[in-house]
């Protein structure tokens, strides 16, 4: 077909037209989206600051292409309670826009970038703040009346707090130049974001902590999905440096640091105020150092817990399906911590004797369970922590092990605290020794004595080499008897630990708030002596305790070789050690010599040796505790067959020699004024609760003590 230049005149003005309706109608989309633009963010401010009492104002928006826009700066106020404090401001924000939601009148904005960002939280002496109203009940809820005398629910708080954060964390994002401060009575914290981006879910990112001058920085790498409420992160160091955590170290004065840590959430389900987690965490590196667990660092090389836990009204619980796993040792601990409501918590002395710091712990009731895995004897051993059990690292042994605990406690009744642990070997021998050889106990050693600060104050060969090492037949048979009846009336039998002096002991200690009493049989005296230090932490009680299983439970040593050793170790009053010295410096005697008056005696001040002449007063009299005492032990003795009824009713005062009277220091003049005082058997607390462990009950003649 042949076009005429009418026909090409016509299709040039036919173009021309449909040129210019078409950059009419692009002029025209273009003008109605940027309209419907700033008509969606009114809505949006709307819609803020219904929900939340704040007042949002957003900086010019346009689009700087097809769907991309561009909103030069927002910030966010709170109403109140605290007016004029900004919460959140923004240079620039840019967000991908979908234009057919727009014009459809529900805009939906993905792909979120900002660009300087100052987040800043603030809370006043007074509690007030300014962040708060973002969990808290919103407008239009109705109240809900909730009986405060139930305690805190930590279900309802914790989802709140949970569900806050994963609604507020966009499907895409990209934060740059993030700094988030806080500044409150207590704590201060500054926490600098260079970059932090969510793509697709993965997140990645590093940050700088600084939280009460504690410094951290940080690298985050992992998946959210805020939907489903599900996250698996990683929090580890930079530059090779260790994670610290603040708050601990200040609350707690403990430095607890690790390398990596990695948390995920797999599963929340929220019924009845009571919020059920599921998921996992573990650690790398993991250290921990506190004065009152180690006097050095506890270090978890790797460890982890896949955790079911619930919490609900004044209550948490580690459930059934949790699993701990420290190398290749696996732990199934099911543990729960409630609080009784205000009005059944024992406040003050009362029952339990606790004074009013006692108040955080009041009404409190736990209950621990814990089994592992039957574990190979080289898997157990690889397992325990760096620097809790430095006598035995690289220990290796034949056999299994398996441990199961059980304990109980009820802050109201303290009396009926439950205790029962127990570690079950099977076929199990030590084939190498670590860090110290336990098998040296028969053989003669060089033993260092220390005094509670920590400083050596003799150092002596326990063996036939020391001259005043006494063998155990040549130690008076009284002298034995009278120490295995007050310190350890099971010694001959037991496995090394008596559980009912452990729970007795227990029980005044979180009555006193302090190690107050050991609970120690001679086996664990013996172990503290001669393998660990003297400082009361809960590590050293620990790896006292596993020694001593060690060496009771693998007959490593006979009875009468560790009390032979014990004799010959322990201190009796000022820098006098073993039995030769103490039966010579009080008595000017060989240790076969001794009578049961002197052996009674010595039995007594083994708990506290430094106040050896605390059972006399300034003219030698014995006070009446002390002759309670005397008594006491030698019934028992009687009882038990070591000595007759007539040694026991014939014990009567004692009389010192030598050096050991001149250290008494005593009056030559009595005071006949002296008023005699009613027995004092506070001193005596460990061998009077003997009678239980016995079960014998108080001895004739014994039930009312005479002064």
């Amino acid at each position: 077909m042949h076009i005429t230049p009418a026909i090409k005149k016509k299709i040039g003005i036919g173009l021309g037209i449909f040129v210019v309706l078409l950059l009419a109608g692009l002029g025209l989309f273009l003008t109605k989206r940027q309209q419907l633009l700033e008509a969606a963010l009114v809505k949006v401010k709307a819609k803020v600051e219904r929900k939340f009492p704040v007042t949002l104002t957003l900086g010019p928006a346009r689009f700087t292409d097809l769907n991309t826009v561009e909103l030069r700066g927002i910030s966010v106020v709170p109403v109140a309670p605290l007016p004029s404090d900004t919460l959140l401001r923004a240079r620039t924000v840019r967000a991908s826009l979908s234009v057919r939601s727009l014009f459809a009148g529900r805009p939906v904005f993905s792909n979120l970038e900002i660009d300087t960002v100052r987040l800043t939280a603030r809370q006043r002496a007074d509690g007030r703040d300014n962040y708060s109203f973002l969990y808290k009940k919103k407008k239009g809820e109705p109240a809900v009346a909730r009986d405060t005398t139930q305690g805190t629910n930590y279900g309802l708080l914790a989802n709140q707090l949970l569900e806050a954060a994963f609604d507020n964390v966009p499907g895409e994002a990209d934060f740059r130049q993030f700094l988030i401060t806080y500044d409150g009575p207590r704590h201060r914290a500054r926490l600098t974001i260079p970059r932090l981006a969510i793509e697709d879910g993965e997140i990645s990112g590093e940050m700088t902590a600084l939280i009460d001058s504690v410094e951290n920085r940080v690298g985050v790498v992992g998946h959210i999905d805020a939907g489903n409420y599900e996250v698996d992160a990683q929090v580890f160091g930079l530059d090779k440096r260790p994670v610290v955590m603040p708050y601990v170290q200040r609350r707690y004065g403990a430095r607890v640091q690790f390398d990596t840590v990695r948390v995920s959430l797999s599963d929340k389900t929220f019924r009845r105020d009571e919020l059920v987690l599921t998921g996992t965490a573990s650690a790398v590196n993991f250290i921990v150092n506190h004065p009152r667990l180690s006097d050095q660092d506890v270090r978890f090389p790797r460890g982890g817990i896949d955790f079911v836990t619930r919490l609900g009204q004044s209550s948490f619980a580690l459930e059934k399906g949790t699993r701990v796993l420290l190398n290749r040792m696996e732990f199934f601990p099911q543990l729960s911590v409630r609080r009784r409501p205000v009005p059944e918590r024992v406040v003050g002395k009362n029952i339990n004797g606790l004074t009013s710091r006692g108040q955080l712990m009041a009404g409190v009731v736990v209950k621990l369970d814990v089994q592992s895995a039957e574990t190979k004897a080289n898997d157990f051993f690889e397992a325990l922590p760096e620097g809790m059990f430095e006598t035995l690292e690289g220990t290796r042994a034949e056999g299994t092990l398996q441990y199961k605990l059980h304990a109980a406690l009820d802050m109201n009744k303290l009396d009926s605290l439950e205790f029962d642990s127990g570690l079950r070997a099977t076929r199990f021998r030590i084939t190498r020794f670590g860090r110290e050889d336990l098998n040296k106990l028969n053989e003669p050693f060089r033993y260092t004595a220390y005094n509670d600060q920590g400083d050596s104050v003799k150092t002596f060969t326990v063996g036939p080499a020391n001259p005043e090492f006494t063998p155990y037949n040549q130690v008076s048979d009284y002298l034995k008897y009278a120490i295995m009846t007050a310190e350890d009336p099971r010694f001959m039998t037991h496995r090394g630990f008596m559980e009912k002096a452990f729970v007795k002991s227990a029980i005044q200690n979180i009555k006193e708030r302090r190690f107050a009493r050991g609970g120690s049989t001679l086996s664990m005296q013996l172990v503290k002596n001669v393998f660990l230090t003297r400082k009361k932490t809960i590590v050293r009680k620990v790896e006292e305790a596993l020694i001593v299983w060690i060496i009771e439970n693998t007959r490593l040593a006979s009875k009468q070789r560790m009390l032979e050793v014990y004799l010959n170790i322990i201190e009796w009053g000022p820098k006098i050690y073993g039995v030769h010295e103490a039966a010579e410096f009080y008595f000017d005697k060989a240790p076969a010599n001794l009578n049961l008056s002197e052996s009674l005696y010595l039995a007594s001040i083994i708990p506290s040796p430094k106040r050896f002449r605390g059972g006399f007063n300034q003219y030698g009299e014995l006070r009446g505790s002390a002759r309670y005492f005397r008594r006491l032990i030698a019934q028992l003795m009687a009882r038990k067959g070591y000595i007759s009824e007539g040694e026991a009713e014939s014990v009567g005062g004692v009389s010192f020699s030598g050096r050991g009277l001149r250290a008494m220091n005593f009056s030559a003049r009595p005071d006949t004024t002296l008023r005699v005082l009613a027995p004092d058997s506070t001193r005596f607390d460990e061998p009077i609760d003997l009678l239980d462990l016995l079960g014998t009950g108080v001895p004739p003649g014994l039930e009312t003590p005479n002064p």
